[in-house]
């Protein structure tokens, strides 16, 4: 699926929330979009791997990290996971690991930056509440859309995914 976020934001302005540039590109799909499922966590990526491990398909895991960039959010093995349960791809406010690896994955990947430390996994985390970071309010249910140029956000789905 190709996305382009700016013929998006021109076709349906009073829809579209633009997140903040802050984020770099990680995976191998550069555009990706689909349903938004939150995961809100600290340097724990428990509620990720465990989301990772179900069905995804046309759905995007937007994840709060509060901007740690301690510990990665993310690695191969819960990005192939994902990968293989359909997901479209992770936004991540906060750090990836493994770069390489999930730079070859058929998903979409966004973070702030990228560490080789893994998290502790401690069970700790919420998943489908309200997050917000870069400057706007991801809600569950809603629908983000990403390419090389931004992301954006529509409480309407705006392209088949």
């Amino acid at each position: 699926m190709i996305i382009s976020t700016p013929n998006l934001c021109d076709a349906h302005p009073e829809l579209i929330r633009v997140v903040d540039p802050v984020f770099k590109n990680y995976g191998d799909k550069s555009s990706f979009g689909g349903e938004i499922v939150t995961v809100k966590c600290f340097e724990d990526n428990s509620r990720v791997k465990e989301l990772a491990n179900t069905e995804g398909t046309g759905k995007v895991m937007v994840v709060d990290g509060g901007g740690s960039l301690k510990k990665a959010l993310l690695g191969d093995l819960i990005a192939q996971s994902a990968a293989d349960n359909g997901w479209a791809g992770f936004i991540i406010f906060g750090c990836i690991r493994d770069v390489e690896p999930i730079g070859t994955m058929k998903i979409g990947v966004k973070a702030l930056n990228s560490i080789p430390l893994k998290t502790e996994r401690k069970g700790v985390g919420e998943k489908d509440i309200p997050i917000t970071f870069a400057g706007v309010t991801f809600n569950p249910g809603e629908f983000v859309y990403s390419d090389e140029t931004g992301i954006i956000i529509s409480s309407e789905q705006l392209v088949k995914t």
